[in-house]
């Protein structure tokens, strides 16, 4: 319907959807890093008891789809829809727990912009009628992702220090038609921007201007500015990242008082730079996904927070393409949360 649309790449979403609640649950690493008191459950072995990184992702996935719809009085029998994706091959983690939950399932993959994107399809499909109350979610393991994208870890390859850490985490929202304190007010669609990076290990550099790209255009749709969000936050472009996306935003014109004050990134969040051995800082479609449904969704309803833009970042690449000198496109979508 084209009188929810504003401007270029933007929905609106009057009156609703509301953000029912979520939870986050993270590894052993993201557990000690500075934002630990934030998540709901923190992992003792990043193997959760399980035989396979890749099973216990997927079993980290289901436990905070499950800990989201308790936390929020919802029983399975009350979904409508499951929305959900990861970084493996065929979406496996969330497949796999899809198959546990028993409930409809649309999979997802936006790389690290799943957590977003699975947040602006369920608010569209909420807010048009189509579902009562959707569980949305991403999920990523350090380990599996080593395995599929770089080194399997037992080969003890050097990193360089422009690379990140791939976070061992899992979130997820249930969004609802009924009424609650935090609303899905509006919500832009990335575009892939391609800055020419071939470098794996330079994810940040890759994505920075997608996040930057997406920021500019949800500013110009809605004729807002940083000055009208308390944060703004993107998912999972690290220091290297951050720091570009930043200089990016101010050479476009941003008051860069506002920019240094008011932007942050999940990645240089998660973890503790100087304590923790995590080079560039976190990516990972769980990074942005368990921040978002455990620290940032907290201080909203706390009242520490008012009004966020979100936006989680994707490196388009697969395990082939840079072995054939493809460069590593990249994407953000953005949702505002406002307390209501």
């Amino acid at each position: 319907m084209a009188d929810r649309k504003l401007g270029k790449q933007t929905v609106y979403f009057e009156n609703g959807p509301f953000v029912a609640g979520g939870a986050a649950v993270v590894g052993r690493k993201e557990g000690e890093g500075p934002l630990s008191e934030w998540f709901d459950f923190r992992l003792k072995d990043d193997r959760y008891g399980e035989k396979t990184w890749e099973k216990a992702e997927s079993k980290m996935l289901k436990e905070a789809m499950m800990l989201a719809m308790k936390k929020t009085g919802r029983e399975k029998s009350d979904i409508d829809l499951v929305l959900s994706g990861d970084l493996l091959n065929q979406i496996m983690s969330s497949s796999f727990m899809a198959r546990d939950l028993q409930l409809p399932f649309l999979g997802l993959y936006g790389a690290c912009s799943t957590m977003t994107e699975s947040l602006l399809l369920g608010a569209m499909l909420t807010k048009g009628g189509f579902a009562h109350n959707i569980v949305v979610g991403a999920s990523s393991h350090f380990c599996t992702a080593e395995r599929q994208f770089r080194m399997p870890v037992e080969h003890g390859n050097q990193r360089p220090p422009s690379a990140q850490w791939t976070a061992t985490a899992a979130g997820a929202m249930v969004l609802s038609e009924k009424r609650s304190s935090i609303r899905v007010d509006c919500g832009t669609i990335g575009k892939v921007i391609d800055a020419g990076v071939k470098d794996a290990n330079q994810m940040g550099s890759a994505m920075a201007p997608a996040a930057v790209d997406t920021i500019l255009h949800h500013f110009a749709d809605t004729g807002r500015s940083f000055a009208d969000y308390d944060l703004v936050l993107t998912g999972d472009l690290g220091f290297v990242g951050k720091a570009i996306a930043a200089d990016l935003l101010i050479d476009a014109g941003m008051d860069a008082g506002l920019v240094k004050s008011r932007y942050d990134d999940c990645g240089a969040m998660l973890y503790d730079r100087e304590r923790q051995d995590v080079h560039s800082g976190g990516s990972g479609c769980g990074c942005s996904a368990a921040v978002f449904s455990g620290y940032i969704l907290k201080r909203l309803q706390q009242g520490d927070l008012n009004r966020v833009l979100l936006l989680s970042t994707g490196a388009m690449l697969s395990t082939i393409s840079p072995f054939q000198g493809e460069s590593i496109p990249g994407i953000a979508h953005g949702v505002v949360l406002e307390v209501c």
